[in-house]
């Protein structure tokens, strides 16, 4: 389950922000976690609470956004949404395209004290 390990990278992050930024406790974390991303966003709930247990994030709520995917088709030319590694274009049936957005996961903004 590589979720626990993106999981702590993230505590890691806001334990770094809050030694910058010099605040005592987050609230909440939302983050974008594209839907073509290969992260399943219950399991990295479910570790985000075992990590930032005894942490600046120990009770902060983490806010899941999900990015749809989205390609470049060089076989008709068009951006498409595409809703699965490997699927077809949705406008011409090709398999010629470039992921453009939806594999992404980063921290969108911190809410703290």
């Amino acid at each position: 389950m590589h979720e626990v390990a993106l999981a702590e990278a993230i505590v890691d992050l806001v334990r770094d922000q809050a030694r910058r930024d010099a605040f005592a406790r987050v609230r909440s974390i939302r983050i974008a976690v594209g839907a073509l991303s290969h992260v399943e966003p219950r399991a990295l709930e479910f570790g985000f609470e075992a990590v930032s247990r005894g942490t600046v994030a120990d009770g902060a709520k983490l806010v899941v956004e999900r990015p749809s995917g989205e390609g470049w088709c060089t076989d008709c030319n068009a951006t498409v949404q595409i809703l699965a590694n490997g699927a077809p274009c949705p406008r011409c049936g090709g398999h010629r395209w470039v992921l453009t957005a939806g594999d992404e996961l980063r921290v969108v903004d911190l809410e703290v004290d």
